[in-house]
C-alpha cells in the first residue's frame, strides 16, 4: 500500500510522534488558504507524489510569503516531477503539502525497513539527514547507525536511547528523540502502513533545541 507523506504523517501522529502542522492543498488557492490557516511566518510547499528524492528534483518548496506559497502550488500542481526514485516518466503532481517550516540546527535521519533476510525490522539512523541518504548507504555505509530489531520482544526503549546518543542528541534532547523512535517504529507496524519500507525523518528546532524535537518529513513507499 502506498501512502503520501501528509497521510504517513497522520499514521505518524496518532501513534504520539510530534509534527509540524500542515494541511494538504488541490489549488493554489487553497493552499495560500492552508498557510494562512496555519499562520507562521515560512511555509514548506510539497509535491505529493509516491515517490522520495522530491527535495533534489525541485518537489520541496520554501516560501516566506503567500504569494510564494501561491506560485510554489502553480509551479508544481500538474507537473510530472522526476525524482532518482519516479524512472524517466515522472509522477504527476495532483496534491501538495502545505506545512509549517520549523527552524533547525541539523536534520537527522530515521528509518524503518523490513530485512526479508533477516526477517527482522532493521532500523536505519544518521546524523547527515535524509537528502543523500543513499549516497551514504552506497558509499560510507559505516556511518551509518543501525539496530535490528527481535520480533519476540520488539524495538525496546533502551535500544532507542542508545541511537539517540549515538546521533550526538545531549541527554535533554534524548528523552523527546526516544518518544519519537518509538512512536516512528509502532506507525511502522501499523497495518494503514503495511508496506515493506517507511522512511523518517526528524529535526531539532533552533526554537527550543534542547527539548524539541519534530518529525519534519515522512513517506511510506512499496518496493
Amino acid at each position: 500500500m502506498d501512502v503520501h507523506e501528509y497521510q504517513a504523517k497522520e499514521i505518524l501522529a496518532s501513534h504520539g510522534v510530534d509534527i509540524p502542522p500542515g494541511t494538504v492543498a488541490f489549488s493554489p488557492d487553497q493552499a495560500v488558504y492552508a498557510a494562512t490557516e496555519l499562520g507562521g511566518s515560512h511555509w514548506v510547499v510539497k509535491a505529493q507524489i509516491h515517490a522520495g528524492a522530491r527535495g533534489k528534483a525541485g518537489g520541496v518548496k520554501l516560501c516566506r510569503t503567500y504569494h510564494e506559497v501561491q506560485q510554489a502550488a502553480r509551479d508544481l500542481l500538474g507537473k510530472r516531477l522526476v525524482t532518482a526514485q519516479t524512472g524517466p516518466e515522472g509522477k504527476p503532481v495532483q496534491r501538495v503539502y502545505v506545512e509549517v517550516a520549523d527552524p533547525f540546527e541539523r536534520e537527522l535521519y530515521l528509518g524503518y525497513v523490513l530485512d526479508r533476510k533477516l526477517e527482522r525490522v532493521r532500523v536505519i539512523a544518521s546524523k547527515h539527514g535524509g537528502m543523500e541518504i543513499e549516497e551514504i548507504a552506497k558509499n560510507t555505509p559505516d556511518e551509518l547507525l543501525q539496530v535490528i530489531v527481535e520480533p519476540a520482544v520488539g524495538l525496546q526503549q533502551f535500544q532507542a536511547r542508545e541511537l539517540a546518543f549515538q546521533l550526538g542528541l545531549n541527554i535533554k534532547q534524548v528523552s523527546r528523540a526516544v518518544k519519537t523512535i518509538m512512536g516512528a517504529y509502532r506507525a511502522f507496524r501499523d497495518p494503514r502502513s503495511s508496506s515493506p519500507r517507511t522512511t523518517r525523518c526528524w529535526r531539532s528546532t533552533r526554537k527550543c533545541p534542547s527539548t524539541t524535537m519534530r518529525c519534519s518529513a515522512a513517506a511510506t513507499s512499496s518496493t
